[in-house]
């Protein structure tokens, strides 16, 4: 047996018991007998290897790629990756706390992983920070994207599996670390952006399946509400410029090829032509290979050659079906599976929104927050007329460092 290996399986029940205990943890496990709770033997699958894409050595004593068992959305194990960033220094009494980054939209094909590629300056600007405060870092991928087999399609925007891929990767975080020797607090948290800001809201619902203490979410801009977006979108541009038309019929149809790649995993037969008609329908089938800009740029491109032989315009141009989201598997995932907050939400939130975001719009938002509140959840709602799908996030990083600092206080040395 590799050495590193016993290490870790010597070491980490041990570490872990010990790490259960720090004076900080006031706030005891409550088990939910409807959420399967995370009992993986050895939930970290080989060595981790170092993460080189983006330097993050002046904060960093260690960058990796975990690689780790998770409950998959058919409910049975998988393999997923996620990312780890461990501060430097000596580990501070009581232990490192986590925070679980949940990214925005890359797409659902393996090279789109963050864990594949450089991270985005933006995210560079708040882990670092977040590192210097003496808070580890994990990043999950997310189930399907980027996972070893290569197999398996990202279940985009499904809660549950985004949730799980959280919850599992901080489990398989601790435990790696505990094997390392080093404690680990019970305490942890989620931010997350766009699909991540549904994703982080997803581990506040189902976090006890971690069994640990969860501290609260900060979700920016989070997905919801995905068949209200679908439609007003189409309606905001109906008597608008061609180019304006093209830039939000792309991105519609962009990440409508996504979901119907994601409703793939368990449903390998439902077919492309069930949601688009031909022959957009071939574009939308290199969702599970283009990422989501490239797949994009297809997307508006078929639509600019189409406007050019149609006296520019889009009259009768093929997108989706008229009747894709009454069809039964993509009415319940917009319904159901899609949708975060639909249960009471036991530690704070706190949500940024842009008023000007065309993405998530802040109508999507504002009827999340309404439900999520409706249902006894504590929702700090930070809204700015200004921000748009980005900037919420962008010109947000300091004060979301912040949040997390007042939620979940560091531990000293």
């Amino acid at each position: 047996m590799n050495m590193k290996l016993l290490t870790v399986a010597l070491l980490s029940s041990s570490v872990l018991l010990t790490a259960c205990h720090d004076d900080n943890d006031d706030i005891s496990f409550i088990p939910k007998p409807e959420i399967p709770e995370n009992n993986f033997k050895n939930p970290v699958v080989g060595i981790p290897v170092p993460y080189t894409k983006t330097d993050f050595s002046p904060v960093a004593a260690e960058s990796a790629v975990l690689t780790y068992k998770m409950l998959g959305q058919n409910g049975k194990e998988t393999l997923a990756t996620s990312l780890l960033f461990v501060p430097g220094g000596p580990t501070p009494q009581g232990g490192w706390k986590i925070v679980a980054w949940a990214h925005g939209t890359t797409g659902v094909a393996d090279q789109c992983a963050p864990s594949r590629n450089a991270t985005n300056l933006y995210v560079q600007n708040m882990i670092r920070p977040l590192l210097a405060a003496g808070y580890v870092v994990v990043a999950p991928d997310y189930e399907g994207l980027g996972e070893p087999s290569g197999r398996e399609l990202h279940p985009f925007l499904n809660v549950k599996s985004e949730a799980f891929s959280i919850t599992d990767a901080v489990v398989a975080a601790r435990y790696y670390l505990a094997g390392q020797g080093k404690v680990v607090s019970r305490q942890w948290m989620t931010v997350g952006h766009s699909q991540g800001g549904q994703a982080a809201l997803g581990a506040a619902q189902y976090q006890s399946r971690a069994k640990l203490d969860y501290k609260g979410t900060v979700a920016v801009a989070p997905a919801s509400h995905l068949a209200t977006i679908l439609d007003n979108g189409n309606a905001s541009v109906e008597n608008a410029p061609l180019a304006q038309k093209v830039a939000m019929y792309a991105q519609l149809d962009t990440f409508t090829a996504l979901i119907t790649a994601g409703l793939r995993n368990l449903e390998p037969g439902f077919n492309y032509s069930t949601v688009f008609k031909s022959p957009t329908d071939k574009i939308a089938s290199n969702a599970e290979t283009d990422c989501y800009d490239v797949l994009g740029q297809k997307f508006g491109a078929a639509m600019l050659d189409y406007a050019g032989k149609s006296n520019n315009g889009l009259a009768n141009y093929p997108r989706t079906q008229s009747n894709f989201m009454t069809v039964p598997l993509v009415k319940t995932f917009l319904e159901t599976d899609s949708q975060p907050a639909q249960v009471r939400l036991n530690q704070p939130v706190i949500i940024y929104q842009g008023v000007r975001d065309t993405t998530v719009p802040k109508q999507a938002t504002d009827a999340l927050v309404a439900q999520a509140q409706n249902k006894g959840s504590k929702i700090q709602y930070i809204t700015n007329a200004e921000w748009d799908h980005g900037t919420a996030y962008v010109l947000n990083i300091g004060n979301i460092v912040n949040d997390v600092k007042t939620a979940m206080p560091a531990n000293s040395e």
